[in-house]
């Protein structure tokens, strides 16, 4: 009885073991989500790091957020004169 216990019990870990990932993949992905969170954290402490950025709020609407003018966000281009050549050929 107990070498039927044994027997199952090895037959067990060697199918875990042919169909666990390889530790270094392993590894590798731990040591990307460990440099992605530290990235994430840092960027979160940090806040925009361009000029101009703002949050995103959602209570207003394109054109009336802070520091835009009218008319913005309208998507009005008719002032993108001389955007539809063939670039001089």
């Amino acid at each position: 009885m107990a070498d039927r216990r044994e027997l199952l019990s090895l037959r067990t870990v060697t199918t875990l073991k042919r169909y666990a990932p390889p530790p270094a993949l392993i590894g590798f992905l731990v040591l990307l989500m460990v440099v992605f969170g530290v990235s994430y954290a840092v960027g979160s402490a940090v806040g925009p790091v361009a000029p101009g950025m703002h949050s995103t709020d959602t209570d207003t609407r394109p054109g009336e957020g802070p520091g835009t003018q009218p008319g913005d966000g309208t998507g009005d281009m008719s002032d993108m004169g001389g955007m539809h050549s063939d670039g001089g050929r």
